[in-house]
């Protein structure tokens, strides 16, 4: 496995997750009827969203073939279409919610098969 990396990525990626649970909270918060800041959460989750798989990219150049690589696309594709359709974007968040924590959570092994080559 070929890995690459830069001085203060770690951080930088730990700011950018931080800025990403931010959007997450803002989105949510408007979804519940509890600020007005869903377009602002959705667009903070998808910029930091792109930029996090940017970086995960960089640093491990085969992550697109794996599992967790290919459900990022899927999570980026969904958080856009909240912000684009709001109508249905109370069901996505959730869906994208609930299934990012089992992914994320789930064992090495399932996050990291390959699904293509």
């Amino acid at each position: 496995m070929r890995t690459r990396d830069f001085p203060g990525r770690r951080w930088f990626s730990i700011a950018l997750r931080t800025l990403h649970l931010a959007g997450v909270v803002l989105t949510g918060s408007a979804l519940l009827g509890a600020g007005a800041f869903f377009v602002a959460g959705g667009v903070l989750m998808l910029l930091t969203g792109l930029a996090l798989y940017g970086i995960d990219l960089w640093h491990r150049p085969e992550l697109w073939r794996e599992l967790a690589g290919a459900f990022i696309v899927l999570k980026l594709a969904v958080v856009l279409a909240m912000v684009l359709v709001p109508s249905i974007a109370a069901p996505l968040f959730w869906l994208v919610l609930v299934a990012s924590s089992a992914v994320s959570h789930a064992p090495r092994v399932f996050r990291h098969r390959r699904l293509i080559g």
